[in-house]
């Protein structure tokens, strides 16, 4: 089957593309830059703007389904470019694929798109969604996304809704958040982590949560692909000891940075988004996240974390970016 995927060349996308290329599909990777490390005779690597109708089309021409994951993770309260990517890229991707023919479209959108705030430690695809417009923009942006997609399958494109919650594994040659934290913690770098926690999916279990989506899903739906709550904390330690390691040696109170923060901010003394209001806020809402319908429409089974963090670790060991202690 002919396919595309957006976003290609990221962190989920090179490991959609590997998933793709075994199942024996042919690949049409959308990105501005071919990603080196994924290279097959399967993938053909496109250049095509998705606030751009028209190339978009031209894109997907001749393609049956296209898994559309661009976007820009932000922690920041506003940023007009993730809103513009996060909205009107979904809907110009989505009426570029209905005018194309494309048969379906798998969006990626985020457990964020829901409102993790008032959802009281339990979230489900029928919990509340992100309306509030204190919310950070990226929480925001993806309902909002949702709902422009939502509009082009009224006229008639067969789309469906997969939620993430927070994505680590292998591979990854970007070094995102997560894994990033988890390898400095396993190179010894890493004294002090939060308090709080989230829920964590490898990221081979979400791209195969998108193919059993395009496979079963029903229009319209959305599916959350959860893993296992884990504590931050403990996520580090497990990857430290993974190597012989102790990993953090201080666990800082929520309170302490939520004290701390504003400050921070005022002054510019992080130039990232790391360290915000709205990063503290989502790891004490930590809500656990349900994701019984997926399991039972889709048969999506996620594998344990322990499985992840050996199987991250032992990446970085094999792409040299890691050291096993040797005492």
């Amino acid at each position: 089957m002919k396919v595309a995927v957006t976003g290609a060349g990221g962190f989920v996308g090179t490991n959609l593309l590997q998933l793709l290329v075994e199942q024996g599909h042919q690949v049409r990777a959308i990105d501005r830059v071919a990603a080196a490390h994924v290279q097959s005779d399967q993938i053909e690597w496109v250049n095509a703007d998705i606030l751009d109708q028209d190339a978009m089309q031209k894109a997907l021409g001749g393609i049956e389904v296209i898994y559309h994951l661009v976007a820009k993770i932000t922690l920041a309260q506003e940023d007009p470019v993730a809103w513009k990517l996060n909205v009107e890229g979904v809907r110009t991707v989505a009426e570029a694929a209905l005018a194309a023919g494309v048969r379906r479209m798998v969006h990626c959108s985020s457990i964020h798109a829901y409102d993790q705030y008032v959802c009281n430690g339990h979230l489900d695809a029928s919990s509340a969604r992100t309306v509030d417009a204190s919310r950070p923009v990226y929480d925001r942006s993806k309902y909002a996304g949702e709902q422009a997609l939502r509009e082009v399958i009224a006229k008639g494109l067969d789309a469906v809704i997969c939620n993430p919650t927070g994505v680590y594994g292998p591979v990854d040659y970007s070094n995102s958040r997560i894994n990033y934290n988890a390898l400095l913690a396993a190179r010894g770098k890493l004294p002090a982590m939060p308090e709080g926690g989230f829920d964590f999916v490898d990221v081979r279990d979400v791209v195969k949560g998108f193919t059993l989506a395009a496979e079963k899903g029903r229009t319209g739906e959305n599916y959350l692909l959860g893993g296992h709550f884990l504590p931050m904390y403990d996520l580090c330690t497990m990857a430290a000891q993974t190597v012989g390691r102790k990993g953090p040696r201080v666990k800082i109170p929520l309170k302490l940075l939520k004290a701390i923060v504003p400050i921070v901010s005022r002054l510019n003394l992080v130039k990232e988004d790391a360290l915000s209001e709205a990063s503290i806020a989502a790891i004490e809402a930590s809500p656990r996240v349900d994701y019984q319908k997926t399991i039972d429409e889709l048969g999506y089974q996620p594998r344990s974390a322990q499985q992840t963090i050996r199987d991250l670790i032992a990446f970085y060991l094999q792409q040299g970016q890691l050291e096993a202690d040797a005492r």
